[in-house]
């Protein structure tokens, strides 16, 4: 047991930590003044659950490293690789990540919240947990399923990850601090566009980013088959022969960095990755419209922008 505490405590060292602080920020924006011991519980909860997705997630996907390190799975299978120390290792981060969600909750049972901020937070947490499983499984189903259908991938983009990372996390805090409806519907107004912003840069960053930055193998998406926006435009606005080969590269497992440089080629003849910049550009724009017109305490205007800025042209 103290070996799966230990690399639990390992795990969560790193990440960007951005759940936590949307909370803390949606805590300000409603002009949160209580003691903030019990916002910080909440914001620690969600990081301990976001744990559990990510180890999770990394099972689903065969992953090989996450944030510069091999991922749990493959710790805890060790070095032999044989079929029983395979299942192994997948079964025990099955287990960790279990374990990460009961101490979410442990968390949040310990946040000495009111009744008030109970009936308030409870229903958005719940809300969040189900849309990312929705999430999840929605990017399974398309995983290996190419198509030009950008709308499905926005979908899956707007569960998985603008509602989960963004504007769940946003309205949770502001919940706590008493928020009405307006507060509420300004949250989701600035967080949907800013999340589908945050996971489109993550897709370039898969194909695009250097391993030193982002912490994982910028093969894994294409190897997996992962039907991304980038990839949809790509398939849209190919030729027959380039859709041919996209078809052919994306989803092989042993695809290497040469096939690799070839589907880059096809998204950038094909305009995908430009055509990815601009959605970014534009929903970068539209939450920054939504801050304008928030009633957000200007302080927390001013870190959203700035988280905002962050999360759209970051490297990592």
């Amino acid at each position: 047991m103290s070996r799966l505490v230990e690399l639990l405590e390992e795990f969560m060292v790193g990440g960007k930590r951005i759940r936590p602080v949307l909370a803390v920020m949606g805590w300000q924006a409603a002009d949160g003044t209580t003691d903030m011991a019990a916002v910080l519980r909440v914001a620690a909860s969600l990081e301990m659950f976001h744990a559990f997705a990510l180890i999770h997630d990394d099972v689903m996907d065969d992953s090989d490293t996450r944030r510069g390190r091999p991922t749990i799975h493959r710790t805890l299978a060790g070095k032999r690789g044989d079929d029983r120390t395979e299942r192994f290792g997948i079964s025990a981060a099955v287990l960790l990540g279990d374990l990460a969600f009961a101490w979410s909750d442990q968390l949040l049972h310990t946040a000495a919240l009111t009744p008030a901020q109970s009936a308030a937070v409870q229903p958005l947490i719940t809300d969040m947990r189900t849309e990312l499983m929705l999430g999840q499984y929605l990017d399974l189903h398309a995983t290996g399923e190419l198509t030009d259908d950008v709308e499905a991938a926005l979908t899956v983009n707007r569960y998985k990850t603008a509602k989960y990372t963004v504007e769940r996390p946003l309205q949770i805090g502001a919940a706590l601090a008493g928020a009405d409806t307006e507060t509420l519907t300004a949250c989701t107004a600035f967080a949907l566009p800013l999340g589908e912003a945050f996971q489109l840069r993550d897709d370039l960053l898969g194909v695009y980013g250097d391993v030193r930055d982002t912490g994982k193998s910028r093969l894994d998406d294409l190897r997996a088959g992962k039907n991304t926006v980038l990839v949809a435009l790509a398939l849209r606005t190919s030729d027959a022969a380039q859709s041919a080969r996209l078809r052919e590269l994306l989803g092989d497992p042993d695809l290497d960095e040469s096939g690799a440089e070839e589907i880059r080629a096809v998204f950038a003849s094909t305009g995908a990755r430009d055509a990815v910049e601009l959605m970014i550009g534009d929903r970068y724009q539209q939450a920054l419209q939504a801050l304008a017109d928030s009633p957000f305490r200007s302080d927390a205007i001013t870190a959203l922008k700035h988280l905002a800025t962050v999360a759209t042209r970051r490297n990592a």
